[in-house]
Order: C-alpha cells, then sequence, then structure tokens
C-alpha cells in the first residue's frame, strides 16, 4: 500500500476542515452560485395557445381552432374555419385534433434504386411530418404558417408577431426564457413563440390523456360491450374495413398504447366540397403532398398527388366534420363513403352536365389514377355488396365511440 508523509496528511485535514468552516459561516457565497429556474417554456406556451392577442382580428387564439373541450380539434363544423383580421376568411383545410401527436415521425420516404423492387414494393407509402401534407417536422415549425397566414391568425410579418408578444401578459417571461432584447430580433422571436408552442402540446398532459374506453380495455380494466367488440372486429378485419391497416390498434414497444394511426398518406379520393370557397373555381385543386400548400414534392413524385396523412382516429366521435376538405359532418357519412365509394358512387360524387358520375372528382382528370383502388375495401366494383351492413356500420360506430377520451363529448347524431 502506497504510504503518505503525515506532514501531507496533516495538511490536508487542515484544509478540508478550513473548506467546511467556510461553507457554515457563508451561506450567501453558497446561494449566489445556485442558478435561477429555469423558464418554464410549457406554460409560456399555454398562454400563447389561448392568447387571441396574437391574431390580426384580436379575437382568435389557437384554441379557437383547436379547443381543448372537443379534444383540441374544432369547436364546430364548418367544413374549415374562418380566419383573418375580420374573421370572414375561409381555409383550406379542416383543423385537425391536436391530441397523440408526439410520435409523428418526421416526413420521410423512401424507395428502392431499381424499378423493378419499386414496382413490387407496392406498399412503400410516405409518412410523417406535421399538417395533413407532412409539411413540417415538429410544431414549432408548423406554428409560424397559422400566425402568418391571411385565412387564419393573419399577421402580416414576423415584426407583426413580436410587437403583439412584447404586449402581452406573459412578455416578461417571454424576455426571461430568450433574452431581454428578444423582441427587437423578431424572426427569431416568432421561432422561439414556436418553441413554446412545441413545449406545451408536448408536456401538458391534456394532449394526450389516454383516458378513453379503449385504453381501459387495452389494461385490462374493462371489458367492451358485445356490441363494441363486434364493431372492432369488423374494424380490423382484413377482408371487411380493414381499417386497421391504417388506423393501428396494437399495444407498442414496453406497452406503449397506439395513436390509431400509423403516419402513412393515402389517396381515398373523397369527393369535392363545395363548402369550401375555394372549391368554386374549376381549375383549383387542393392535392396534398402536391400543393398547393406544399410544393417541394409535386415534381418528384406524380403519384404523391391526391395523397393526405392518416389522422388519428382517436376521439373521432366528438367530431362534427372529417377528412382533409371536411366533406362531411357525421361520423355515419363518413364510414358509409368509405365502404360504398366503389359500390354507389353515385351517393357521394358529382355528376358532369351528361348527368354522368364524375368519380373523384377533387382531383384533375389526369391524376385520378392515383386514387387507392387496390386496398381492400376500395377494391369493390360498380353494384356490388358494401362490406359494412347498417347494421354492422352501428357496431363499428360503437366501437369509435370508445376511442373518446374521458373529458371529451362524442358528437350529437
Amino acid at each position: 500500500m502506497r504510504q503518505f508523509p503525515l506532514r501531507a496528511v496533516l495538511t490536508t485535514a487542515l484544509c478540508i476542515c478550513l473548506l467546511c468552516a467556510c461553507d457554515q459561516h457563508a451561506p450567501d457565497a453558497q446561494a449566489a452560485t445556485v442558478k435561477a429556474p429555469a423558464p418554464d417554456l410549457a406554460a409560456i406556451g399555454k398562454a400563447a395557445f389561448f392568447d387571441p392577442s396574437l391574431s390580426a382580428s384580436g379575437k382568435q387564439s389557437c384554441a379557437s381552432c383547436h379547443s381543448p373541450e372537443n379534444a383540441y380539434g374544432p369547436p364546430n363544423g364548418l367544413a374549415v374555419q374562418l380566419g383573418g383580421p375580420n374573421l370572414d376568411r375561409a381555409g383550406l383545410r379542416s383543423a385537425p385534433s391536436l391530441r397523440y401527436l408526439r410520435a409523428v415521425p418526421y416526413w420521410t420516404f423512401t424507395q428502392a434504386n431499381s424499378l423493378k423492387e419499386r414496382l413490387e414494393d407496392g406498399d412503400n407509402q410516405p409518412s410523417g411530418g406535421y399538417t395533413w401534407d407532412g409539411r413540417y417536422n415538429s410544431p414549432a415549425d408548423q406554428a409560424a404558417f397559422p400566425l402568418l397566414n391571411p385565412d387564419e391568425m393573419a399577421n402580416s410579418s414576423a415584426e407583426d408577431v413580436a410587437q403583439k408578444l412584447s404586449k402581452s401578459a406573459y412578455a416578461q417571461q417571454f424576455r426571461e426564457a430568450f433574452g431581454q432584447d428578444i423582441f427587437s430580433r423578431p424572426t427569431q422571436a416568432l421561432a422561439d413563440l414556436g418553441k413554446v408552442l412545441q413545449a406545451f402540446q408536448f408536456n401538458d398532459l391534456s394532449f394526450a390523456p389516454y383516458s378513453s374506453k379503449f385504453d381501459r380495455v387495452l389494461d385490462g380494466k374493462e371489458h367492451f360491450t358485445p356490441q363494441e367488440a363486434h364493431g372492432l372486429a369488423l374494424f380490423s378485419d382484413p377482408d371487411k374495413g380493414n381499417c386497421a391497416s391504417c388506423h393501428l390498434i396494437n399495444k407498442g414497444a414496453h406497452g406503449a398504447h397506439p395513436a390509431l394511426t400509423d403516419y402513412n398518406f393515402q389517396t381515398l379520393g373523397v369527393p369535392r366540397n363545395m363548402e369550401i370557397p375555394a372549391n368554386r373555381d374549376p381549375n383549383f385543386f387542393d392535392m396534398g403532398l402536391c400543393g398547393p400548400l406544399r410544393q417541394d414534392e409535386a415534381k418528384q413524385q406524380k403519384w404523391f398527388c391526391g395523397m393526405f396523412r392518416t389522422p388519428t382516429l382517436r376521439n373521432v366521435a366528438t367530431r362534427r366534420v372529417f377528412f382533409h376538405n371536411g366533406m362531411y359532418h357525421t361520423l355515419e357519412d363518413s364510414l358509409r363513403f368509405y365502404v360504398e365509394r366503389d359500390t354507389n358512387p353515385e351517393k357521394w360524387y358529382s355528376k358532369d352536365a351528361h348527368g354522368h358520375v364524375v368519380k373523384f372528382d377533387d382531383l384533375p382528370k389526369n391524376l385520378r389514377s392515383n386514387v387507392d383502388t387496390r386496398t381492400e375495401p376500395l377494391t369493390n366494383q360498380l353494384g356490388g355488396k358494401p362490406v359494412w351492413s347498417d347494421s354492422d356500420i352501428r357496431d363499428v360506430m360503437a366501437f369509435l365511440d370508445t376511442l373518446t377520451d374521458a373529458d371529451a363529448k362524442t358528437a350529437a347524431r
């Protein structure tokens, strides 16, 4: 064993004693080294989320279109929400729920190098990203769009947003988080506003409560009724609804409860909705991954045109507007369209001047072949029998009711 000189040991002990004595008799010096608590970004984000003063009208906040009482979805049955300086401008797409979005993956699309492998890999779909067309990889990135969109909160610039922030009730907390001069750096202030809004959405339990009957059943705390169980069977059956192929229902890693979506993109051929003012122009088409809002993929993959990201079905029974264009206002109509799109298209699509049904009328004629006709039940033929009867639809709706969180209400039917 190594030996230390007695003098060195005594000197070390004395130094330790002196240090301890200094700590005991100088509490102010010790306190001076303690850092101030980090700003609560989620609390700042919550204040901003409910702040209508950030809009040009002074009457519209994030919560206006993403109501917590409606599972952070739209509070009404409008196909698209109204915004702008006078709250009279209509957007292009329905407002999605903001619940259960923390696990959304980054936008991605990968494909094999050879044409042969690409043709064989028919299930390879683009996936991920926020909004209906996946053009943002985080809520922080996405936040600037509604703030600056003339059809939504309608600020004219980042400077406009920074000025409004500087007058808000939480302006000082914002300065403490991002610097006392933050409002003199408007581009950064806008980006930081996105960060706090993301912190609120990712950290507040109200965005992912997992409090539905479905969750209790997954945990073995409750059981489905016979009607709900039959609805789940129809929902999952690959030869019937086949819904679970996109709206995943099984637990994930470490028992994580599913978000009821695979985050992939599909082309369902939802009919054109004339409630949207932009659709009154016969030359206008909302083609999802191909624009008009997303521009980076239009020239890459023509078969992307018409694709929209698969939404979560959690709290779907609370909604009064369905699909990216808000075409249907009841859950029942949405389900009927899904199983009767190909067997009875005359019930769902418009007709031309000659009385002929214009199937997939919300895409240009040369792109209608993009619509999915290979996945069950979208393979059915004209005049065939829908895979669900009226009774089946009621049972599927009963199952979908179990996806409603405890604090949300099922929409009236």
